[in-house]
């Protein structure tokens, strides 16, 4: 078969390249302390789109760095108490998406919370001063400060607040509450999924924000990752930073995320991924210690994989 990066049996050996800070578990545990000490001042109003067998919500939650923060969250009517829930994470760009298409895990007894990033498409609220689309510059966005001032750590702190807030739902049993995403939010799944190890299983495809360094020197930096081409260009065009800026961004690497999971895992990819390279996935993949197993198109890159979805279900289903 045609290939855009290693050989699979290197891919499933692959450890990463990209730098991991020396204090990168305090940092993080740091980083916890603080969203727990947060009053999250949670507010549920019931949504304008119902339908006969859900509950629908806007719910709201003030996360760290005081953002007010959005997702949708549907709650099944007469479920089983308790029940299971997933806490569900959008692709780059984008928004947590229409209330219909979450409610096939309404359907199947889920409570499920969709969360709008900061400053992306949705209803989140970024503190960098506006409400809506900051998008372009995410992943660099305070690279120049202090490594607290990361938006993707706040952005990470979210996603785990988030599984924290419905896990103390009434009616949901707080062992079965799973995470579920796609590129960004394949990313965010594995860092939610670490950051809140009460997380009993995590589905992520095709996950993004993985070994900056190796996309780099794969020339990849570009559709998504352009920012990291962009930052060298405007503010460090001799690369004399290169090493400082790769292992602060090392900081929000979801790689050296991934031995904090304890759920289990299920991962899809991709082996034509020119946006997400299959070697980057592999090197978060390769670091996770706790159950896992791994669906591999071969033919496929960045796109919708058939049959994927289904077996998401499924694995988000099984007793």
């Amino acid at each position: 078969m045609p290939l855009i990066d290693m050989p699979l049996e290197q891919l499933h050996h692959y450890q990463g390249i990209n730098p991991r800070p020396g204090d990168f578990d305090t940092f993080w545990d740091r980083s916890l302390a603080e969203m727990k000490a947060l009053d999250p001042q949670i507010e549920m109003k019931s949504a304008d789109f119902q339908v006969p067998f859900a509950d629908c919500y806007d719910l709201y939650f003030t996360g760290v760095g005081g953002a007010r923060v959005y997702a949708k969250l549907l709650r099944p009517k007469n479920a089983a108490a308790p029940h299971p829930a997933v806490v569900q994470f959008h692709g780059y760009s984008s928004n947590c998406g229409d209330w219909a298409h979450k409610l096939s895990y309404v359907a199947a007894g889920f409570t499920i919370a969709s969360l709008d990033c900061r400053g992306q498409g949705g209803r989140s609220e970024d503190k960098g001063g506006t409400v809506g689309n900051t998008l372009n510059g995410h992943i660099i966005r305070g690279l120049d400060g202090a490594p607290e001032d990361l938006l993707f750590r706040k952005i990470f702190l979210d996603t785990a607040q988030l599984a924290g807030i419905v896990m103390g739902l009434p009616g949901v049993d707080p062992a079965r509450v799973s995470a579920h995403g796609g590129s960004q939010g394949g990313a965010l799944t594995l860092a939610c999924a670490a950051l809140e190890p009460r997380i009993y299983r995590a589905a992520a495809v095709f996950p993004f924000l993985s070994d900056y360094r190796r996309v780099w020197e794969m020339d990849q930096a570009k559709d998504a990752y352009a920012e990291l081409k962009n930052y060298f260009r405007l503010f460090d065009p001799l690369h004399q930073r290169e090493d400082e800026v790769f292992t602060r961004l090392g900081y929000i690497d979801i790689q050296h995320l991934a031995s904090r999971i304890k759920g289990e895992v299920l991962m899809s990819t991709g082996l034509m991924d020119a946006i997400c390279p299959p070697s980057t996935q592999f090197a978060a993949y390769n670091k996770i210690t706790s159950p896992k197993s791994l669906r591999i198109y071969p033919d496929f890159g960045h796109e919708g994989l058939p049959g994927n979805d289904d077996a998401v279900l499924q694995f988000l289903l099984r007793q």
